[in-house]
């Protein structure tokens, strides 16, 4: 055993892993001083001396084998501006710090960050939220926490949402609070909300002072607060809040995201809303609450259980002591050799020979660019500044406890949701809030204020009887009361009543004097407003702002009536215009010539010489206007087309006798002066108003001044217009309504109305009243009241308007547009009826025309043989048929031997009497029976035979069977 030789491999591992140990020493991870100044005594040092303590326990536990180590040197600054700047001078120089965490406070932050830079030690802050100090100014400051100003988007949102229009901020006067108030009124401003003023209360205001400004505040009217202040202050101002009952229903109240992280501080009351940056809740945020409650009552056995809620502050303090430890991962032992400042001269209150950090610039390098998963979500700093993606918007129920509501970012708005869940119906949206005094009603944001000063509106005093319907003020003598009434007042009180504010206002009576003067008298500040019938124009637009008009209105001219009746001695052709008369001349001649085409071969009494058919075509034609017409009519195609241009007869007589009647009996009234062109050639005067600006208006256009002769009231141009003194009144549309009320028979609203820009409230310059007005305005006027308050005090015009030059009762001349349909009916009526007839007339005749054609005439011996076929009785037609009876044959053949008178013989091609009437008729009588043999009718001539067999064909003696013959010949 003694002799046994080990093995050598297993010396030599055993040597080289004791070589190994023994040469390479334990590499010790290099330490970073990094300062954390707090005020230990405030809710955010308590948050902080807890949670930054953890961030870093948490960072080396994530990364065991870091190569630097963070150690915090901490000094309690006690809320003291120098005490921090001192600390943080100490930390710098004789501690050697590398970065400093805090201050907590924006001002201690403003003075140690400027104190920082000069020394090139990065400041990372995750308390410091004003916007009074950024890395712009301070380069080597970094803000790892919200900038106050990118909430008041938020505001203006809510204020948006609710309809508030005065938001009143209150907020701590140090460079914390006021620092927001710019951002904050500048939102508010874009939305069209207003600040109508502020209360700025300082941090160590006492609990009286801060009563006194929550007591003035409750007699103001506005009901809407922004409270934006140290948690301290804060709890002051609730408490004097709700002693002053402005913790109840009607009442609003916002917090910043500066108190909604410390609810459990401040004591909130239930129905306060909140803003708090968005934090996504993760399991890693949930494991660090239940740690961190326990570890927070641990540490701070005396603070209350409603502090120990993780906000805003701890999540931002975690990140911030996070992203400092991330960074000193990246100095090299180089960064850190020397310690603390070098080459620094500085005294304890001479900083310009401050020394620098030699590893500053790296640092602050390292913690800006540094990203990572915090527990905020993704830690990202964009201009030294922390990026918050989105606010939560909360409801403060009772015990402090938060209810979310909604969300606010800038892209989207207010919105229900957030992420996938949100959807474009839920933009805008917000869940239900309960307010003060446990209310579901959203509050209008104002009341009738207790204790404020009245606006004076102007209001004219001295206004004749005419007129007082458009406006009147009265001052009762023994009060000295003021009562004012008309049109523009009601309206303006309408308007009033429609602002989503109290408008307190009182009339001062304005003596009388050019509505110019008093619109000066409004710039100037005589008069906070002027409620009158002022015509809005260019020129008083540039001292004063108006509202919308409110009535609209234009230049017009009222001049007397007269009757025409009795000068027109043609009136009976008035009734129908000359294109009217020249269709309705033309289809009389037309359908005559219709009629005549159709019966002129079948009807005798359309047939003779061409001047008496000439005659009996016009006599037709012209006949059916009266309905006197007696020929009679064989064809029923011109049987149709008389029966309808009948119709259309009718219908023109009947209007034509309705609108003689009304000419006639109606009275024809037309003004004396037609229009503008025919007042300005004439030399009548002209009646204006007085302190009118029609003045200037008129002759500025040309007009002469000395024709224009202003009067007060209106029953002074009713008697001036009657006498002749003037001939006319030209003056705005609303007086001339009040005018014509009353003289409505007498004279009309004549000439062409010329726009101007309307009755209008005058406001100074810059006045936050016009544009809500304007929108009160437009309110009202779409509505039924506007309707109703005009009837109420101009009536309702019907009645007049009915007597006025060209009203309902003047007659107008009818014209041919009001008849073409029916002369479109009755003129195809004919030429369809005349297009049958030639067509029957073509087929009838086809042999005859074809010999026509066939012998070869020339155009003109062509149009001569068929003008004289077409001339030809058609003896085919029944018209020129009898009953065959040999015992009326004979009796008619012997009476025309016996002596027929030679009219009745007359030649069948020149007679325009039927023949075959006559003797049919003689042979007829009561005392004989009808003469009907048994094989019916037998024809008196050929109908289709030539002319020539006619002639040639031979005469039978009287009494024979074939007597039609010598008939035809007759």
């Amino acid at each position: 055993m003694a002799g046994h030789t080990p093995n050598p491999l297993v010396l030599l591992f055993l040597g080289s892993a004791t070589s190994l140990l023994f040469a390479t020493p334990w590499a010790q991870p290099q330490t970073v001083s990094v300062g954390l100044i707090i005020d230990g005594g405030s809710p955010v040092g308590r948050i902080a001396n807890t949670t930054i303590p953890m961030a870093l326990e948490d960072f080396y536990a994530a990364f065991p084998g870091s190569s630097a180590r963070v150690r915090l040197v901490h000094r309690d600054s006690r809320g003291d501006v120098v005490d921090a700047a001192s600390l943080a001078l100490e930390l710098m120089e004789s501690q050697g710090v590398r970065a400093i965490l805090g201050p907590q406070s924006s001002v201690e932050s403003a003075f140690v960050a400027d104190l920082a830079t000069r020394a090139k030690v990065p400041v990372v802050s995750f308390s410091a939220t004003s916007p009074s100090v950024s890395h712009d100014g301070a380069g080597f400051f970094a803000r790892a926490a919200l900038n106050d100003a990118a909430q008041a988007g938020a505001i203006a949102a809510l204020a948006t949402h609710f309809r508030w229009r005065r938001v009143v901020p209150i907020y701590q006067d140090d460079d914390y609070g006021a620092a927001l108030m710019p951002f904050l009124v500048d939102a508010l401003t874009a939305v069209r909300a207003e600040v109508p003023y502020r209360c700025a209360l300082p941090a160590t205001a006492s609990g009286d002072a801060v009563a006194v400004a929550m007591y003035r505040m409750e007699s103001q009217q506005t009901r809407v607060f922004v409270l934006h202040t140290r948690p301290d202050l804060a709890a002051r101002v609730f408490a004097a809040a709700e002693a002053a009952g402005m913790m109840g229903e009607g009442f609003a109240w916002v917090i910043t995201d500066g108190l909604t992280g410390l609810l459990g501080s401040i004591d909130a009351p239930p129905g306060v809303i909140g803003l708090a940056p968005f934090v996504p809740t993760t399991p890693r945020l949930r494991d660090f609450k239940r740690r961190w409650m326990s570890r927070f009552l641990r540490d701070h056995p005396t603070a209350k259980a409603e502090e120990a809620e993780v906000g805003c502050y701890a999540v931002w303090a975690y990140d911030a002591a996070w992203a400092v430890a991330s960074a000193a991962e990246h100095l090299t032992p180089g960064d850190l050799s020397s310690p603390g400042l070098v080459g620094g001269t500085a005294g304890p209150t001479d900083f310009a020979g401050l020394g620098k950090s030699t590893s500053g610039n790296k640092f602050l390098d390292y913690i800006t660019n540094t990203k990572f998963e915090g527990l905020g979500g993704k830690f990202e700093l964009v201009d030294g500044e922390l990026a918050v993606e989105a606010f939560r918007v909360v409801n403060i129920m009772d015990n402090g406890k938060e209810r979310g509501i909604g969300f606010w970012t800038n892209q989207s708005g207010l919105t229900r949701h957030l992420g996938r869940a949100a959807n474009a119906s839920s933009n805008g949206e917000l869940a239900p809030v309960i307010w003060p005094g446990e209310s579901a009603v959203v509050p209008r944001g104002w009341a009738q204020p207790t204790c404020t000063k009245k606006l004076r509106m102007a209001v004219p005093g001295n206004v004749t009887t005419g007129y007082r319907p458009i406006v009147h003020l009265d001052v009762d003598p023994a009060t000295n009361m003021t009562a004012a009434g008309g049109f523009v007042v009601e309206v303006f009180e309408a308007a009033v009543r429609l602002l989503p504010y109290a408008l307190p206002f009182e009339y001062v009576k304005a003596e009388s004097m050019p509505y110019d003067n008093l619109v000066q008298m409004v710039a100037n500040g005589t008069f906070d407003a002027a409620v009158a019938d002022i015509t809005i124009t260019a020129a008083r637009s540039n001292h004063v702002d108006f509202t919308l008009p409110y009535m609209a209105s234009g230049i017009a001219m009222v001049a007397p009536l007269r009757d025409h009746r009795s000068k027109r001695t043609w009136v009976f052709l008035k009734p129908l215009r000359y294109d009217l008369w020249i269709a309705s001349a033309a289809f009389f001649l037309f359908t005559g010539f219709a009629v005549w085409v159709i019966e002129h071969r079948d009807n005798g009494e359309f047939r003779g010489p061409p001047s008496y058919q000439v005659g009996t075509l016009l006599y037709y034609g012209f006949s059916t206007l009266v309905f006197s017409h007696r020929e009679n009519l064989r064809n029923n195609l011109s049987r149709f087309a008389v029966v309808v241009w009948c119709f259309v007869v009718l219908i023109l007589q009947s209007s034509y006798t309705a609108s003689l009647t009304s000419m006639l009996t109606v009275p024809q009234l037309e003004p004396v002066i037609g229009d503008y062109a025919e007042l300005w050639r004439g030399t009548a005067k002209v009646g204006i108003m007085n302190n009118s600006f029609m003045r200037d208006t008129m002759t500025r256009t040309g007009f002469p001044r000395s024709r224009l002769v202003p009067y007060k009231a209106a029953p002074s141009f009713h008697e001036a217009l009657i006498n002749g003194t003037i001939g006319a009144v030209v003056d705005e549309t609303p007086y001339l309504r009040i005018f014509l009320k009353s003289y409505c028979n007498s004279f009309s609203m004549t000439g062409k109305t010329n726009k101007t820009g309307g009755f209008g409230f005058a406001f100074p310059k810059g006045s936050p009243y016009v544009a809500d007005l304007s929108r009160a305005i437009l309110a009202l006027t779409e509505s039924e009241e506007m309707n109703l308050i005009e009837r109420k005090w101009f009536g309702d015009n019907d009645g007049c308007e009915a007597t006025q030059a060209g009203g309902p009762f003047t007659s107008d001349s009818l014209s041919f547009g009001s008849f073409w349909g029916l002369f479109l009916i009755t003129g195809a009526t004919s030429l369809l009826c005349c297009a049958i007839h030639l067509i029957t007339f073509v087929s009838t005749n086809r042999r005859a025309i074809r010999e026509i054609l066939s012998s070869h005439p020339s155009l003109r011996g062509m149009v001569r043989m068929f003008a004289r076929l077409y001339d030809d009785k058609d003896l085919s037609a029944h018209t020129f048929r009898v009953k065959d009876c040999t015992a009326a044959g004979s009796s008619v053949a012997g009476r025309n031997d016996a002596g027929a008178s030679p009219s009745a013989m007359h030649d069948a091609a020149g007679s325009p009497i039927s023949i075959y009437n006559q003797a049919y008729m003689s042979d007829w009588s009561p005392q004989t029976s009808s003469p009907i043999p048994a094989d019916g009718e037998i024809e008196l001539a050929a109908g289709g035979q030539a002319e020539e067999e006619e002639a040639t064909a031979p005469h039978y003696p009287h009494g024979s069977g074939d007597h039609g013959r010598g008939q035809e010949q007759i």
